[in-house]
């Protein structure tokens, strides 16, 4: 199997056979009519790389830092709920592949293993913790304190999440976490309530018996002033809100569209990018997920300003196929196609990325 393999949409293409239509439905699946959720891919295609040429790329180095941290490639792996759904090692699986790519993972906090259980699965990963603000601010706190205790370098504060989006598919399906597995950062309720679902799916009765949908800027201040790690902003589409991010204390922005999974119609976040970083400028780092798909994207975000960049759903089509050797192989093929748009763009290392290397169609549209 691993030789027919060859890109994510092989991965993908296998994945789907093989997962239940219940869990096929909810990873790949996004809000409403799903037109931010092909947009997200497609956006991509709407830029032009303009590759150098005779520039001396014999050798190469594609690491970079990322909050102090120097990781081996700009590419990282983003938080994706429940992972056990896609193989029984689920998050302790992609953390290990993480850790041995030398780059960063990022647990959901909606994860199938615990804050605990992934820090023992790969002491030495660089990890940080996607984290919702409850009604029970305790509840939060207590994830905060988890987290740092366990060796987690950043929190990742999602912030587009007053309430999940119309996801249609998990409605039919009635979406329910299978009885075997539960949200392994949680006891109680707050663990099981996800396993049935009565007129909704189990992730939307969750989601409207614990979110908070009156959250302002204010909690952001709030969650800044309960701990010492840096915060990442996640979900951010708008030059007005990264600018609000730094006011209230955020380290850097995420740019995502939360995987095309909140509001239909909203920007592919590689669309969102430019105007982000152009507000935001040197104060704080940038970087992006949604629609990755392969190296030239990864390179196409860095021209257009990205400090690194993360990937969701490849993971997961990784641990589907083949658990922990799965997600390493698919991060092995971004490595290996990110080294090969710089080689071919005319880049020995990151910071050789110029932002006139890649530009929008509409430019050769009106030559």
């Amino acid at each position: 199997m691993a030789g027919k393999l060859v890109c994510i949409e092989d991965y993908e293409r296998e994945a789907l056979k093989r997962l239940p239509s219940i869990v096929r439905d909810y990873y790949k699946s996004g809000a409403g009519e799903e037109f931010t959720l092909r947009l997200n891919v497609d956006a991509f295609q709407k830029y032009r790389i303009k590759p150098r040429v005779l520039v001396n790329v014999a050798n190469r180095d594609i690491s970079t830092v990322v909050l102090g941290h120097k990781v081996s490639m700009p590419l990282g792996v983003s938080p994706t709920a429940m992972q056990r759904m896609a193989h029984p090692d689920g998050e302790c699986a992609n953390v290990r592949a993480a850790a041995a790519a030398g780059t960063i993972f990022i647990l959901s906090t909606l994860s199938t293993s615990s804050i605990e259980e992934v820090a023992e699965a790969a002491p030495k990963a660089v990890k940080w913790f996607q984290l919702y603000v409850y009604k029970d601010r305790n509840v939060t706190v207590n994830l905060v304190r988890r987290a740092e205790a366990a060796g987690f370098k950043a929190l990742v504060l999602t912030v587009d999440t007053p309430m999940f989006g119309e996801r249609r598919a998990d409605r039919r399906n009635k979406f329910s976490l299978p009885n075997h597995l539960r949200l392994a950062n949680f006891v109680g309720i707050k663990s099981d309530k996800i396993n049935s679902a009565d007129q909704e799916s189990g992730l939307s009765e969750y989601s409207l018996s614990l979110f908070d949908a009156s959250l302002s800027w204010e909690d952001v201040d709030w969650l800044r002033s309960i701990t010492h790690l840096p915060i990442v902003l996640k979900g951010v589409l708008t030059a007005e809100d990264a600018i609000l991010g730094l006011e209230h204390g955020a380290s850097a922005i995420l740019v995502s569209n939360h995987g095309a999974r909140q509001i239909d119609g909203a920007p592919a976040s590689i669309e969102a990018l430019p105007e982000i970083v152009k507000a935001v400028g040197s104060k704080a780092e940038v970087y992006l997920d949604g629609g990755v798909r392969q190296g030239i994207d990864v390179f196409k975000a860095l021209a257009l300003g990205a400090k690194m960049v993360f990937v969701g759903r490849p993971m997961l089509w990784g641990l589907t196929c083949n658990g922990e050797e799965g997600a390493s192989s698919v991060l092995d093929i971004l490595r290996s196609e990110i080294d090969r748009a710089y080689a071919l763009s005319g880049c020995a290392k990151t910071r050789d990325i110029k932002p006139s290397m890649v530009v929008h169609e509409s430019v050769y549209s009106r030559l």
